[in-house]
């Protein structure tokens, strides 16, 4: 592992841009010097040093006034379209030269950002290994005899050896999280739609992803709120949903694993070891481990390549392969040409299988917020995957072929590094539109990683942790509850019926006064301007869609304002109204409805 000389995580970027101490022009220098001969064939094209400091300078002249990714270089899978510059997808007769960029590309562009070129790719995204290329093996940056992971093979490398700060890549069956585990990187694997594919070589259209390669999980949350967005050219397309109680703050998140008996490692030991590190890192975060059944999973894995989806490879690039099957790396023409043999009646039955699966999957959520699943559950040298490049290449996607057909959200973590140096990673997976708690949970998780396993990719740097702008709101409202409906109170059904959870047990700043109604049943909470308490309180969150309803349910002289809390925040919460205390009991000095109930 050898250390660049600057830091390219964005946090870090941006604060030497703020204080004055690097300018773009500089980092594209050190970018282009770093590539240098490119070693472990992470490129294949970049673009000429000319006209990458003619756009450094253009962005020094505007300056970084609106620009959120202002100076900050990243990379390009060979799949997506950079205006101007040839998209091989790993196969040269195949190349084209794009008029226009991929939608996701030009928002980054946009956004300040400086494409420094495009990346090696297992050939038309088809593998998990980065081997089957033309333009060579991609090399993992660790240690170059073992496979980078692909498909976005070169997109990953990049990235880890610092290179660029961050990059894009695709995901169908795993691509955008296996390099990243095989590389010390986070990889954001997005709810399908969400970062147009517009522009994007198809591997299976309906299945794919433009996904995301980071130092951080703080790069990759702010660079996914420039990058997602709807897209009307894209026909599978649409617009982030509102993702409810964010579990990524949670302190008790409740995480989901598969059976200690059905974990699969390949017999490698380095990888078992790491992964019960894992498990042991996220109960330090407090998180509740459960244990489910994962057959219904490995079941939906096993579907993408032993059922009809590789006929939409075929499909994707039907025209030219039937014309020049020569031109297709012998591995991928032996896969794609096999997606002209299904049936559509194949299709068919493939879908009502998934359907089921998808049916018995989702009875798994009620027990959890997210699952935590190895990356891969081995690594392979390159001379064993060239051995047998279909059987080896498999082993990866045992925990990742799955997310796609399922529609779910999910973003590879670094965890530790096996005995021999190199680097496991985990991979955390949640329902479609999970991707912000996700976030905010890999954020947490890597925050906390200590020694060598908190280093960026292959830089030797650590971290600067920065602010990323929040890409999706959440569609919750807080509302703080101080008597009957607090947890095991007659009245807290309201609020669990609802989708409501509990998010933290606190008081209110000392500046209100409790009071027994005269039903006895319920609590008062007035604000007063002078000898006021602070008051025991619970803060629920639940689903905005919900709000109406529960507020419609309190009876006077209850009714819904803001609550100022310890912290100093304020969130909806219980009022009463002056004439409702007539009658009523001052209960302040107990501290709260609880107290009362028991000693009052």
């Amino acid at each position: 592992m050898t250390k660049t000389e600057i830091s390219l995580n964005i946090g870090s970027l941006q604060q030497a841009y703020a204080y004055g101490n690097l300018t773009p022009l500089q980092v594209v220098e050190q970018v282009v010097a770093t590539i240098g001969d490119d070693a472990h064939t992470a490129w294949i094209h970049r673009i000429d040093i000319a006209m990458l400091r003619e756009r450094a300078q253009a962005l020094m002249a505007r300056g970084p006034e609106g620009l959120p990714l202002w100076g900050i270089p990243f990379a390009i899978k060979d799949n997506i379209d950079l205006a101007g510059v040839p998209t091989t997808a790993g196969c040269p007769a195949y190349a084209y030269t794009p008029e226009v960029s991929a939608t996701v590309v030009q928002r980054l562009l946009d956004a300040g950002a400086i494409a420094i070129g495009k990346t090696n790719l297992d050939q038309f995204a088809t593998g998990l290994n980065g081997t089957r290329s033309p333009y060579g093996a991609c090399r993992n940056a660790f240690d170059p005899d073992y496979v980078s992971g692909g498909s976005s093979a070169g997109s990953a490398v990049s990235v880890a050896l610092g290179q660029v700060s961050f990059s894009l890549g695709t995901d169908t069956a795993g691509s955008g999280r296996v390099p990243a585990g095989f590389n010390n990187l986070v990889g954001l694997k997005p709810s399908l739609g969400l970062l147009s594919t517009q522009g994007v070589v198809p591997a299976c259209r309906s299945l794919d992803a433009v996904s995301i390669f980071a130092l951080t999980a703080d790069d990759a949350q702010q660079v996914f709120a420039v990058a997602h967005g709807f897209d009307a050219q894209d026909a599978y397309s649409r617009p982030a949903q509102p993702h409810g109680f964010d579990f990524g703050h949670a302190a008790n998140v409740r995480i989901g694993i598969p059976r200690a008996d059905q974990l699969q490692f390949l017999g490698d030991a380095g990888y078992a070891a790491c992964f019960a590190e894992a498990l042991a890192h996220a109960q330090n975060l407090g998180a509740e481990l459960v244990e489910i059944d994962f057959e219904p999973f490995f079941e939906t894995a096993r579907l993408l390549y032993e059922g009809p989806w590789v006929a939409e490879r075929y499909q994707a690039i039907r025209a030219f392969i039937d014309a020049q099957p020569e031109a297709v790396f012998p591995v991928t023409r032996e896969i794609t040409l096999g997606g002209a043999k299904p049936l559509a009646a194949d299709a068919f039955a493939a879908q009502y299988r998934l359907r089921a699966l998808q049916r018995r999957c989702a009875e798994a959520w009620s027990q959890m917020d997210c699952i935590l699943v190895p990356t891969s559950p081995t690594i392979h040298r390159i001379a064993t995957m060239l051995e047998q490049p279909i059987a080896r290449n498999s082993d990866f996607g045992i925990y990742t072929n799955f997310v796609n057909l399922l529609d779910y959200a999910a973003i590879a973590v670094p965890a530790s590094f096996r005995a021999d140096g190199l680097p496991f990673g985990v991979t955390f997976i949640a329902p479609a539109h999970q991707d912000q708690p996700l976030l905010h949970l890999a954020q947490r998780w890597q925050k906390a990683l200590q020694g060598r396993a908190a280093t960026l990719g292959a830089t030797g740097h650590s971290a600067k942790p920065h602010e990323a702008a929040t890409a999706v709101p959440s569609g919750q409202i807080q509302v703080a509850v101080c008597g009957a409906h607090l947890q095991s109170q007659p009245l807290n059904p309201q609020l669990t019926s609802r989708g409501a959870r509990l998010v933290q047990r606190t008081t209110t700043a000392p500046v209100y006064r409790l009071y027994a109604l005269p039903d006895g049943k319920r609590p008062g909470l007035v604000r007063v301007a002078e000898g006021g308490a602070a008051i025991e309180v619970e803060v629920w969150e639940l689903p905005g869609a919900q709000f109406g309803s529960f507020v419609d349910g309190i009876p006077a002289p209850l009714g819904i304002g803001r609550t100022l809390l310890a912290d100093g925040s304020a969130v909806a919460g219980f009022i009463c109204e002056p004439e409702g205390l007539d009658g009523a009991r001052d209960i302040t000095a107990f501290g709260g409805w609880r107290a009362y109930r028991v000693q009052g």
